[in-house]
């Protein structure tokens, strides 16, 4: 059976040690969720795994942060047009760990290449300030300057888009980056490593390590990682961040979501349920930016929009991550097809109304895939735990709303904070909303409204922990760390040296 090993200084394995504190050698099984069946096995490392990509990484950054912003740019340059060259491979890899289909794992893999087209252009977004004659005879001038050793603690979701938004925006700017990917689906993250490799990054400067819960917190504990970006739940991502923090490192941690698509009375039906159809159920709802929740406005909207939707959840095809025809596939392992099943039970006993139930889905030859049907409920009250928490699973709940203002409160007042989208004819509905909803990523009209590369991507409340957001000059911000320098260059003496002692002003 295929072992999936670390990639570290250059080449995968690498002597790896493959054990843990007490000796014993540690892996995790890798699911295909279409059939149920393990396929590989990849190896959870170990402090000791880390301490090698560590000394790398010293070994390697400082050349690197040296490298003019021209260099760096041209290997990015060089890893986009190899991405783009192996995006079948990577795409077909992508969806037989994860099981999301083969269209979605091209558009994971595509989101996180326009990250990479950003980082291209790193030159130009890491000129700092510059003031002349700021006092006399005196230039203040800044720089940006890379953080050192950071990492990369992703999820199963989006093997290959997430780690592209941490490590590309992260070495273009002249850090060392690791990468510990999700042990569900860690093939993708290791050839991206090894494209890197090829497109002309140095050893050392984009490595990958695997391990669980062990080597998060190796991670977090070591005094040579300056800096850490996580994406994941929010619980963990809270404590992601508290740990981090506590170690003096900066931290960004991005959390859980329950996005809300506000349905006013004057919105396209046609357009909602053909937009909710995708953002509801595509990927399976494994995505922070799906849109699980939807508040009709007045109950003739809801009537309406639920006349509408119960033909096109029917219409909806489940299918193994290959078949081109199929909307989504299945979920990621055993353990989270149980999760959803069980939160959709939690919603039947809690009383909200059960309209299409996806429990008990078999695809016919793959009777052992992780494979959940679309469902919907409607008549969900705030009050209910099933809404408050996140599902993260095909399931879509209606939760009605007498008014504008009623709609507005609920994803302002919801635990998470991610995304939230409206949709509507009138212009002023959408201004008051957006200026007004207590969230961090709102779309008009646009069911998920993942900003594009070069603006920044962060939720509010517990969707994210941290003041810095991803990718976008955010990233930028996050990744490096700013030096401020005044200068004088006096004319022939010393000066007078009476005032050596006065505090410089620029008056």
């Amino acid at each position: 059976m295929r072992t999936i090993d670390h990639f570290i200084a250059g080449s995968a394995g690498g002597g790896a040690t493959r054990t843990s504190p007490a000796g014993e050698a540690r892996f995790g099984d890798v699911f295909d969720p279409n059939t149920g069946q393990v396929q590989a096995k990849v190896n959870l490392g170990a402090q000791a795994d880390l301490d090698r990509a560590v000394a790398a990484a010293q070994a390697a950054q400082p050349a690197w942060a040296m490298t003019n912003p021209q260099r760096r740019a041209r290997v990015m340059f060089n890893f986009k047009a190899l991405v783009e060259k192996n995006m079948d491979e990577l795409a077909h890899l992508l969806s037989s760990e994860h099981g999301k289909v083969i269209a979605d794992s091209k558009g994971d893999i595509q989101r996180g290449l326009e990250v990479v087209e950003f980082a291209c252009g790193i030159p130009h977004v890491l000129k700092g300030e510059y003031t002349q004659g700021a006092g006399p005879g005196i230039d203040v001038y800044s720089m940006r300057q890379p953080v050192g050793i950071g990492v990369g603690i992703t999820p199963f979701n989006f093997p290959a888009m997430i780690p592209l938004w941490m490590g590309a925006v992260a070495t273009a700017c002249g850090n060392a980056f690791i990468l510990k990917p999700s042990e569900r689906d860690p093939s993708v993250p290791v050839r991206l490593a090894e494209l890197m490799r090829e497109a002309g990054m140095p050893e050392g400067i984009f490595q990958v390590v695997h391990g669980d819960k062990e080597m998060v917190d190796a991670i977090l504990d070591h005094p040579a990682i300056a800096a850490v970006s996580f994406v994941g739940s929010s619980d963990i991502a809270h404590y992601v961040y508290n740990r981090g923090v506590a170690a003096g490192k900066r931290v960004q941690a991005m959390g859980g979501a329950k996005n809300h698509g506000i349905v006013m009375p004057d919105a396209d039906l046609d357009q909602v349920v053909a937009d909710l159809s995708g953002a509801a159920f595509g990927s399976a709802g494994e995505r922070c930016m799906a849109l699980p929740v939807v508040v009709p406005v007045g109950d003739k909207t809801a009537e309406a929009l639920k006349a509408k939707l119960i033909p096109a959840i029917a219409a909806l095809r489940v299918g193994v991550s290959t078949d081109n025809d199929a909307h989504y596939g299945p979920v990621v392992n055993a353990a989270h097809k149980q999760r959803v099943e069980n939160w959709i039970q939690t919603g039947v006993d809690e009383g909200a109304e059960l309209v299409v139930d996806g429990r008990g889905f078999q695809l016919q030859g793959n009777e052992e895939g992780f494979f959940i049907g679309p469902s919907l409920f409607d008549h969900v009250t705030p009050d209910m735990q099933s809404y408050k928490e996140e599902i993260f699973g095909p399931v879509l709940q209606i939760v009605r709303a007498p008014d504008f203002e009623t709609a507005l409160k609920l994803p302002s007042d919801h635990q998470y904070g991610n995304g939230v989208a409206i949709f509507t004819r009138n212009g002023h509905a959408a201004r008051e909303f957006a200026a007004r909803v207590n969230v961090g990523m709102v779309g008009i009209n646009v069911p998920i409204p993942v900003p594009v590369a070069y603006h920044t991507f962060g939720g509010w409340k517990r969707s994210a922990f941290g003041d810095t957001n991803q990718h976008g000059m955010e990233g930028v911000k996050f990744w490096t760390k700013v030096k401020t320098i005044t200068q004088r260059w006096p004319d022939g003496g010393v000066g007078d040296g009476a005032n050596a002692f006065v505090i410089p002003t620029m008056g």
